[in-house]
């Protein structure tokens, strides 16, 4: 018999947003129109690097309806989120292809995109840094000349004066050097893939305005609304108290609207026309190409180990293309580093992670932070070691495998609190893609069907006092409203907030309501949604504000019914007496305090607030990179099998297989939904997804016609999704974050599978027919 019968948490509730998105009442940001709106377009670079000598508004002032016109000289400073290395309005010069110049207010979008048009730019080209490789050689030309004067936001990013280098993070871990002389077995290889975009369904908008009373009012499609409070606070000088943003639902994200870029620009528009609301709306190829983008990636590992497979030596060398900024590639720097080994347990750690500066669209956070790009190099180079060992794949990966009593790559103690069972995961995995049967079989008609395993890891890189909080207010007849500043991006975020307050005070979903849209004037402050932090955070305020309304209610139940507190439980709706529970009282009795028969009332509204901050976080030593990063690392296993074809190098993808390990599972089903998504969104980058560049570094596939991505017909015929669930203690209902796990191991794991089929190491992405086919053919001279 359940003890809760009013059970929510580990059940799979239907989305509470479902019903709106399905009929199509969901507004989105762009959705918004009124009288008086005046409407923002940039005018972007057509150089990738450049002297700006002048910029002529001559033209565009005659076009009508053209209210003002914003250039970089008008705010010729720096801002960034990380290290303030990027100035809102490119001004001297250019550093990327798409980089916005100037700023076109008037009163209808058609006005200010023709006067756009008609600014003129006078550019004097200067040398292209075209990869990490030019990058890093001595005597590159520097993107950056004075990167070593610019503002550190947070003191762990180490920018080099003089080089490409917009930060450099090192791992020191054991006797490297020592232990690599005594390696039996090494291997050494190199991976690589270029940027690539969020491709989100809904662009980048924002609004803002500027009050009367100074109020500065932003709408945005963030993930992120407490960190433009922030960056308009220390860069634009408002109070933090006058600022206010406001967030709808987002369609998509992917990471890629964690970061600060447009809010600026529309602040500064907004000033421009007296404080006037201003909308600023990317089309799609601005958002490809001028919004920031998803990382680029050369990377070297070298792994020693015994000839028996235990692995004791690793050198990591990363060389993250941030673009011709830092923003949040600095903290992806630095989470590469720190979770450079994948799940394994290597005594002896060498990392030295690179944030270069290159003449490329600049780069943010992308769903995994690191981790996919890291796992695909990781998990390739744990093939060919099992290859040249003779191992099977999945046996080299479980001698290895990390467990409770190792320590990751900064020195942190793992225990069965903060790391799953990576093990049991791969065993699971191993069953679902059955592997046993076969790991290359060919076919009558002359294609390979293949598997490719992966194995992978991720610690929620938060600051060390990322926060959230919570606040249930309750209605009078005996609903919940709850509120908080999770964005609800597509994940279901907030039907697993509205699930937990359920459960904690055993009540029904549907009696629970969740405020969707964020304003931060009423909500109490949140870190971000972002690094699959949210449940936790959230999901800890949440139930500190469902204890806190249950002390409440108990208090003023034990008021009307004369009895000790203490005697009283919560559940159904009811504060009932625990030894004899048919004695109680309803909440909407007691929810707005409780009235006597003679009118006299006390307590009054029950409102119940919670608030949880991360413990016991450290920074990263500079020299070492000792230190706790993160509260806990959530593992699993990931697989693929595909059909390919020997005679024209394509292939099929027949199956793609996720066991993770979350903790407990709130919500199997939009659980699986989340690993459906990564998992799709993993192999579209690993199969279809690059920027193309040309010698002076534009992009040549600055659309959806012609940026690939996976379509409809390309997706595997079969996923398989299960969980492993080994409780966090210190986790909402034993809660680890799974948000972005789906997509980490996808790109190792087709990689995988692939050099299987064609008999070749494919270690560079994307996956397409013909650099499988170029890859042969080099092997056959």
């Amino acid at each position: 018999m359940q003890e809760n019968i009013w059970m929510s948490v580990g059940k799979p509730e239907h989305r509470i947003d479902a019903l709106e998105k399905a009929s199509g009442n969901i507004k989105y940001l762009a959705d918004y129109s009124a009288p008086g709106l005046a409407h923002a377009k940039l005018v972007t670079s057509t150089h990738a690097h450049a002297k700006i000598n002048a910029v002529d508004v001559t033209e565009a002032w005659k076009v009508s309806g053209v209210r003002a016109i914003v250039t970089g000289d008008m705010f010729p400073f720096h801002i960034g989120p990380i290290l303030a290395d990027r100035p809102p309005l490119a001004y001297e010069k250019v550093r990327y292809y798409g980089e916005p110049i100037a700023i076109v207010v008037a009163d209808h979008e058609y006005q200010a995109k023709k006067a756009a048009g008609l600014v003129k730019v006078d550019y004097e080209p200067l040398p292209i840094v075209n990869s990490v490789k030019e990058a890093f050689q001595s005597g590159a030309p520097l993107i950056h000349e004075n990167s070593g004067q610019y503002i550190k936001i947070i003191s762990n990013v180490y920018p080099v004066q003089g080089t490409n280098i917009g930060s450099h993070i090192k791992i020191r871990k054991g006797d490297f050097i020592t232990a690599w002389e005594n390696c039996e077995v090494k291997i050494k290889e190199t991976y690589s893939f270029n940027l690539s975009d969020h491709a989100a369904l809904e662009p980048r908008c924002t609004r803002v305005e500027i009050s009367p009373n100074g109020k500065v009012i932003v709408h945005s499609t963030t993930q992120s609304p407490y960190t433009i409070k922030k960056v308009l606070n220390q860069f634009f000088n408002i109070e933090v108290g006058n600022i206010v943003v406001h967030v709808p639902m987002l369609g998509g994200a992917f990471g890629g609207k964690g970061t600060v870029q447009l809010e600026p620009l529309a602040y500064l528009a907004s000033k421009a026309v007296g404080g006037k609301m201003v909308k600023l709306e990317y089309d799609r190829e601005e958002d490809l190409i001028t919004a920031p983008c998803h990382i680029g990636l050369e990377a070297t590992i070298s792994l020693g180990a015994d000839k028996n497979g235990r692995l004791i030596a690793g050198q990591y060398n990363f060389l993250i293309d941030s673009g011709a900024y830092t923003d949040q590639a600095a903290g992806i720097t630095r989470a590469m580093a720190l979770d450079c080994t994948g799940p394994y347990n290597i005594p002896n750690v060498w990392c030295d992670s690179y944030c270069m500066y290159t003449n490329h669209p600049f780069a943010t956070s992308f769903r995994g932070y690191a981790h996919p790009e890291l796992t695909f190099a990781v998990e390739r180079t744990m093939d060919q070691l099992a290859k040249n060992l003779n191992i099977d794949p999945i046996e080299l990966r479980k001698r290895n495998i990390i467990k409770p009593g190792n320590t990751s790559p900064t020195q942190t103690v793992l225990t069965a609190n903060n790391i799953g069972d990576a093990e049991k995961c791969m065993e699971r995995a191993k069953e679902l893609i059955q592997w046993d049967q076969g790991q290359r079989i060919e076919t009558n008609n002359g294609k390979v069907v293949t598997k490719g395993i992966s194995t992978f890891w991720k610690t929620s890189t938060t600051a060390t006092n990322a926060q959230a909080g919570a606040i249930l207010t309750f209605e009078s007849d005996g609903s919940v409203n709850l509120n908080c500043a999770a964005i609800e991006l597509g994940q279901g975020t907030k039907t697993i907030l509205a699930q937990m307050a359920a459960e904690r005070l055993k009540m029904e979903l549907n009696k629970v309501h969740v405020t969707m849209e964020v304003n931060t004037q009423n909500d109490p402050h949140q870190w971000r949604t972002v690094a699959s932090s949210t449940t936790f955070l959230a999901g800890r305020a949440v139930m500190a504000a469902c204890d806190d309304a249950i002390s409440q209610l108990k208090k003023t139940a034990a008021i009307a019914m004369e009895c000790s507190a203490e005697d009283l439980e919560v559940g159904g709706g009811r504060v009932y007496l625990k030894p004899n529970p048919e004695y109680g009282i309803k909440i909407e009795d007691i929810a707005l305090g409780y009235k006597y028969p003679n009118g006299h009332t006390v307590e009054g509204q029950v409102v119940g607030h919670g608030r949880y901050v991360q413990r016991h976080l450290t920074p990263m030593d500079k020299e070492t990179g000792f230190g706790k990063p993160g509260p806990w690392w959530s593992v699993g296993a990931q697989a693929v099998e595909v059909e390919w074809d020997s005679k024209d190098c394509t292939y099929k993808i027949l199956k793609a297989v996720t066991v993770l390990d979350g903790g407990r599972i709130i919500n199997p089903a939009t659980a699986t939904q989340q690993m459906r998504g990564g998992m799709f969104l993993g192999l579209s980058f690993a199969s279809h997804e690059a920027f193309i560049f040309d010698e002076k570094g534009i992009v040549q596939n600055p659309q959806l016609r012609t940026y690939q991505i996976m379509r409809f017909g390309d997706q595997p015929v079969e996923y398989l999704v299960d969980f492993v669930e080994t409780p966090a203690i210190d986790g909402p209902f034993g809660a680890r974050g799974i948000g972005e796990y789906g997509v980490i191991g996808m790109a190792g794991a087709l990689a995988n599978a692939l050099s299987s089929a064609a008999e070749v190491d494919l270690n560079h992405l994307p996956l397409i027919p013909e650099l499988i086919w170029k890859t042969r053919e080099e092997k056959l001279k």
